[in-house]
């Protein structure tokens, strides 16, 4: 009998831990609706994936942007003494209010959150435009054929979100995309769909609302799921979908920048090449709770579902 006891205990014991450290990571530190910033994916190994994309993130927003400057906190010994002799409920006030004006200053251009999906980081940016630099990354990579990562796959850049409902994220692309499909402006595009640890959506149904949508805006927005001039990238992880526009999304093979560094294929490969870009994109492991779950053959024809080729192929689709 005792023994049982014991064993109830340390199950007990085993559930508020985990449960404790699953906390540790909530807040302020968790991506959240309304934030910008870039989509980090990798195979395992978080940590070292971290490391390198704040590294290589860094590397080029200095190029791009300067050095980052830092600005500290200074108070000359004069007004600390004058503190001193303030009333103690003004001097406290005082230093609330320094510590906040430090925060604010030494807030970084790039942050590491939680994403809410293994293999998946989130880099929160500040005052950078994350498809413009996501976008020179990729292009200097695949101009000088220089390998910088091991453990990063695709870097995805994030310059909108919104709650991962239907209903909220056609309500929030009908403004954000405007700029790149709202007439005179008209291009072909595809849509690049995938969601991790959500199942509340339906991949035909948005990629078709958001086609819908884009047609709506100028009836020459044709699709194009060969080599389109733009492609919507939509990630939904938990509650919060992650939105962007990007160019060149088949050149830089699907923003893979272990891919992008190979060697260009011909023009009479086309066929291998985009064998070769689905069965060896750096296969991420897909999460549990991922609604993009392999399925047999004979569903995959039907398009009954969507298959994990590769990376975990999210489906590009234009709703057509």
């Amino acid at each position: 009998m005792s023994a049982v006891q014991n064993e109830s205990r340390k199950r007990s014991k085993k559930r508020f831990m985990a449960g404790h450290h699953s906390k540790r990571w909530k807040g302020s530190r968790e991506l959240e609706v309304g934030m910008q910033g870039i989509l980090i994916t990798c195979n395992m190994n978080e940590r070292k994936c971290t490391a390198e994309a704040l590294n290589l993130l860094g590397e080029y927003a200095d190029k791009l942007y300067g050095l980052e400057k830092l600005q500290e906190n200074t108070g000359s010994s004069s007004e600390e003494e004058e503190a001193e002799e303030e009333d103690v409920d003004v001097a406290l006030k005082k230093e609330v209010a320094q510590l906040r004006a430090s925060e604010t200053k030494q807030e970084r251009r790039f942050q590491a959150l939680d994403s809410g999906a293994n293999n998946v980081i989130f880099i929160r940016t500040q005052n950078i435009e994350s498809d413009k630099l996501v976008h020179h990354i990729l292009s200097d990579l695949h101009t000088t054929k220089k390998k910088k990562s091991r453990v990063i796959l695709r870097m995805l850049p994030v310059t909108g979100t919104c709650k991962a409902f239907q209903e909220d994220m056609v309500k929030y692309l009908t403004t954000f995309l405007e700029p790149w499909f709202k007439t005179p402006s008209c291009a072909t595009y595809q849509i690049a769909f995938k969601a991790r640890n959500s199942n509340h959506n339906k991949r035909d149904e948005i990629i078709k609302s958001i086609a819908g949508l884009v047609g709506k805006m100028n009836p020459k927005n044709k699709v194009d799921l060969t080599n389109p001039e733009l492609t919507i990238i939509v990630e939904v992880i938990k509650t919060v979908c992650c939105l962007s526009v990007v160019k060149d999304y088949t050149l830089y093979r699907k923003y893979n920048v272990q891919e992008v560094v190979k060697d260009d294929i011909s023009k009479t490969d086309v066929t291998t090449a985009k064998a070769d870009a689905d069965t060896s994109d750096q296969t991420e492991k897909p999460d549990a709770g991922e609604t993009d779950r392999r399925e047999t053959k004979g569903e995959e024809d039907k398009g009954t579902s969507v298959s994990e080729k590769g990376e975990g192929d999210e489906g590009e689709g234009g709703g057509e």
